[in-house]
């Protein structure tokens, strides 16, 4: 089994990621994770297997066309080809703040340690490291900054409204 981070923490992966060339068969129980063009064509089946589903999607994917389901995901993955590009990043964000996803969001792909702050911030909370990162140390980097100036799915306010709001440490003079 596969280790990943989750909630800042390295677990064991239970979860089967399917690839779009897998071309066999679909296992029939377990946790699986599938491509978004597979959960397309198959809902109905995938929805009766035993098991928890989830789905990948590609960063150039449009969250609305998944948005109807996703109360059934329990997972949702978004595969970075690159870690330069930043449409998962965005794509992150719709599906935590536009279409109301509560699940586990899960980068896979080409997932370094240096880019788990920001996609934290963003709403993944669960991240598959490329095969040459250490999981135990990546935990690290969810501390390499203690402050964000812009707002986050994470703190919605950004820092120059925070700074405006009363401090209840404060005591009046």
């Amino acid at each position: 089994m596969a280790r990943i981070i989750k909630h800042r923490a390295v677990i064991q992966d239970n979860w089967q990621l399917l690839e779009q060339e897998s071309g066999g068969s679909l296992p029939s129980d377990g946790d699986v994770v599938v491509p978004l063009e597979l959960w397309m064509r198959e809902r109905d089946t995938l929805s009766s297997r035993l098991g928890h589903i989830g789905v990948w999607l590609q960063t150039d994917a449009d969250p609305s066309t998944i948005a109807q389901d996703l109360a059934r995901f329990e997972v949702i993955a978004v595969r970075f080809a690159s870690f330069t590009d930043g449409r998962g990043y965005t794509l992150a964000r719709l599906l935590r703040e536009r279409h109301g996803y509560r699940g586990e969001l899960r980068a896979i792909g080409d997932v370094l340690r240096d880019q788990l702050c920001y996609l934290s911030r963003c709403g993944f909370d669960a991240f598959a490291l490329r095969a040459d990162q250490n999981p135990e140390q990546a935990l690290s980097a969810f501390d390499d900054f203690a402050e964000a100036y812009q707002a986050t799915v994470e703190r919605p306010e950004p820092l120059f409204r925070r700074r405006l709001q009363p401090d209840p440490q404060r005591k009046a003079a």
